[in-house]
């Protein structure tokens, strides 16, 4: 029987159905590691991960499988896949995997550089948080976040549609990018005419925006703004636990997706596909976690309380029509 699936899976590598130098998914993360250990030892990660994480994460992967070293290729996620589709142009492969924003890794799949391939442990993540050549790592969510001596207990935003209250008059702020937030509303009420009428609203109440969500989180602790509707749940728990008067919103939030594929003539394929498969398994969730980001599988918490109860996921769809919602949002919000 053994045989017998060789040969077809052989036969479907001959046939382009399947990279020849990857393992079949039947098999366990340890008997691949067996097979990525033949492959110099080395993965080139195009990872736009902060040094910060990487430095606890990358580490335990070279760990749990010895003999294997990260390459690690720091960038924005724009400038790595401006570079993997350069190189590809040029003949040449260099990266391995990438790990990055869905909207870059998307940019590099339209140009037939990924690996049309889901790993087996994707099949215990939602469907928002997965795809065919692509599965969620990690998230960063938008949500509401406020000043608790500005904004009274009983006013309180509980949804970001409530933000639409004429009661934040002159009281918001916001970053000016965060077309994230529409896609979210477009989610939530399945219907993208609601969410740009509900965006409409909160407009008219005269949102100050800056760039930056790190200087938006600055401006609701010192009492700068009463509150914000796109600030970044993860930017709040270090902060109300050093006893700033901030609070956040976590029964909802549009969430934005950094993602792991692999890349289609990867030049250690076996090792490429062994760390898409540990990145996406629960025990590498777990390290991503305590390495200080907010894991995608549904089964691993986050160390902080930053994830929402209603996830709002920007997929690769929405991405398709990224143009369609950034031009509503800067018309809807009168920015250039």
């Amino acid at each position: 029987m053994r045989s017998v699936i060789g040969t077809l899976i052989l036969l479907a590598a001959t046939l382009g159905l399947v990279s020849p130098g990857f393992a079949a998914q039947s098999e366990s993360i340890d008997e691949l590691y067996k097979k990525a250990l033949s492959e110099e030892g080395v993965l080139n990660c195009y990872c736009s991960l902060a040094q910060i994480n990487a430095e606890k994460i990358y580490p335990v992967f070279e760990k749990r499988f010895p003999g294997i070293r990260i390459n690690h290729v720091d960038a924005t996620s724009d400038k790595l896949s401006a570079r993997a589709i350069t190189e590809a142009r040029g003949g040449r492969t260099l990266a391995d995997v990438v790990e990055f924003g869905l909207e870059d890794i998307n940019k590099i799949h339209a140009q037939g550089l990924i690996l049309e391939k889901a790993p087996p442990e994707a099949a215990e993540y939602p469907a928002n948080l997965k795809g065919t050549f692509w599965t969620a790592n990690n998230l960063i969510f938008f949500v509401g976040a406020w000043n608790t001596e500005k904004v009274k207990k009983e006013e309180e935003p509980k949804t970001l549609d409530d933000f639409a209250d004429p009661r934040w008059k002159g009281r918001l702020i916001a970053e000016p990018r965060d077309y994230e937030v529409l896609i979210g509303l477009t989610h939530k009420h399945k219907s993208f005419e609601k969410a740009r009428a509900i965006l409409t609203k909160i407009a008219a109440n005269n949102v100050e925006f800056h760039k930056g969500h790190s200087q938006l989180a600055e401006f609701i602790v010192a009492g700068q703004a009463a509150a914000c509707f796109t600030c970044y749940s993860h930017h709040y728990p270090s902060r109300k636990k050093k006893g700033a008067p901030v609070d956040y919103m976590l029964s909802e939030g549009a969430a934005g997706i950094i993602a792991v594929a692999v890349m289609k003539n990867a030049p250690h394929p076996n090792t490429a596909w062994l760390f898409n498969r540990w990145a996406a398994s629960e025990e590498g969730q777990k390290v991503y976690a305590q390495g200080g980001r907010t894991p995608a599988h549904p089964k691993v918490e986050p160390t902080e309380k930053i994830r929402p109860q209603a996830i709002y996921a920007v997929g690769v769809e929405d991405l398709k029509q990224y143009a369609k919602y950034e031009k509503a949002w800067k018309e809807v919000f009168k920015l250039r």
